[in-house]
């Protein structure tokens, strides 16, 4: 009699080998694949990758930059005690001029104001577009002026915010009123200058000279005030109503100086152009301590940056800022 076989549990049986056998290929076919896509957890959709996050720009913060007079008879000055930071620049002959920043309390009253340089160009662009407050320039610099990112406020332009003190001589006795002049805006002086704790290294030191051509600074720490207090050519710094000028943090920029536009002074001393883009030496007084490092500024709209010599980022202190642009 032959036999028959039960049709029932055959199939199942079919069934049950083919779902076994589809099981172990998938899990051979796309399991031992590490470059194969991840399975999304059930109930979410899968996403492609997405573009990287990209930082906000830093904030806007109202600025504005004044060409301040510095020989003997523009001394004592107004409003440097309030300034961020102060530049001081060379210019020709051998002498230095600087340039006030103000952003978090400009004062009542700034100057004297002088002229404008071409250096003020490239200087300037790290702020954005700030106000630079001058009493004007040589012709051949007018038009390097326009181009800047800078907002050019002179006396013909806003005569309101100007006035001539007559206990001065001219040119030294022309000051602005800043709140009465437009306004310019760009990063924080602590973002273009950045801030932060002190590094370790560097060398304890009481007192620091600073020599141009014809104009000497001094720095002298005050335990006491917590500031480098200034002096030029042997005589104490200071503004008008508030006494002594003194910097948290004193930055000795050494940099390259360049032909400009060919402008000379009335002596025929050619007008430096500094070079403020790039990199270089510097040496950094914060707390009583001198450090010794680099500068460094990619482009013209990159802030400047410090590292020590053995690398370590080089912040300032928190507190008002001299930079004193030293040539090579």
């Amino acid at each position: 009699m032959p036999i028959r076989f039960r049709r029932g549990p055959v199939v199942a049986l079919a069934v049950l080998l083919c779902a076994v056998v589809g099981v172990v290929t998938w899990l051979l076919v796309s399991g031992d694949d590490p470059g194969g896509p991840t399975p999304s957890p059930p109930g979410t959709a899968s996403r492609e990758p997405g573009p990287e996050a990209v930082a906000p720009p830093p904030a806007e913060v109202p600025l504005t930059v004044v060409k301040i007079d510095n020989v003997p008879a523009a001394r004592p000055q107004s409003g440097l005690d309030a300034a961020d930071v102060v530049y001081v620049e060379p210019v020709e002959g051998g002498f230095t001029r600087l340039a006030a920043v103000y952003s978090t309390q400009p004062p009542d009253v700034t100057g004297p104001v002088r002229s404008a340089r071409e250096s003020d160009v490239e200087l300037l662009a790290q702020y954005g577009d700030p106000a630079l407050v001058f009493s004007g320039a040589a012709p051949e610099i007018e038009p390097v002026l326009t181009g800047s990112t800078a907002r050019l406020v002179r006396p013909r332009d806003d005569p309101d915010g100007f006035y001539r003190d007559p206990a001065r001589t001219a040119p030294h006795n022309l000051y602005a009123r800043p709140a009465l002049l437009p306004r310019g805006a760009g990063p924080a002086p602590t973002g273009v200058l950045p801030r932060g704790e002190v590094p370790t290294g560097g060398r304890q030191v009481s007192d620091h000279t600073v020599a141009f051509e014809r104009d000497e600074y001094g720095f002298t720490w005050s335990s006491e005030t917590g500031r480098w207090l200034v002096t030029l050519n042997g005589t104490p710094v200071t503004s008008v109503g508030a006494g002594e000028v003194g910097a948290a943090s004193v930055v000795v920029q050494r940099v390259d100086l360049a032909e400009g536009t060919s402008v000379r002074d009335a002596s025929g001393s050619p007008s430096p152009v500094v070079r403020s883009v790039g990199t270089g030496p510097v040496t950094v007084l914060r707390e009583g301590r001198s450090f010794d490092g680099t500068w460094s500024r990619p482009s013209a709209t990159d802030g400047t940056r410090f590292t020590t010599e053995s690398g370590q980022p080089l912040p300032l202190a928190d507190g008002p800022v001299w930079v004193l642009l030293l040539p090579r």
